[in-house]
């Protein structure tokens, strides 16, 4: 187990009332916040099965996900069982659980607009060590 905290300043600036840019083919890509309350950004996972999954996050905040392209997987583990939650378009789920994702339709395929805390601690576990 390894723990990471992410604090100030946890987002980059960016010019207020223009679009952004996301960057393709980037797993996790900060895209903005307000400082002392919330950061977004987009996730868009590598990996392209449960099987290529080696490591799940929990994070000490709840976590929404909204796909917005494509297909994606949230993997969750509750009570010990791993748990596999499609995300579907306009359909927000939100994470609490050790999670992580994949896109059945190939590396970075998929993508979900994020919105967490700007300030928190994140525990990172071993697949095995949380679905035993």
């Amino acid at each position: 187990m390894r723990k990471i905290k992410t604090t100030y300043p946890s987002f980059p600036d960016v010019e207020f009332n223009e679009p952004m840019a996301p960057s393709a083919g980037v797993t996790w890509q900060v895209l903005c916040g307000d400082r002392g309350h919330w950061r977004c950004g987009i996730y868009s996972p590598a990996q392209a099965s449960l099987d290529e999954i080696k490591e799940l996050e929990r994070h000490d905040c709840p976590e929404l996900f909204l796909l917005i392209r494509g297909r994606l997987i949230l993997v969750i583990t509750e009570n010990g069982a791993i748990r596999e939650i499609e995300i579907e378009p306009g359909k927000p789920v939100l994470v609490t659980a050790p999670h992580s994702g994949y896109c059945p339709d190939g590396a970075h395929t998929g993508a979900a607009f994020v919105v967490e805390r700007d300030e928190f601690e994140t525990e990172y576990r071993r697949i095995g060590e949380l679905a035993s």
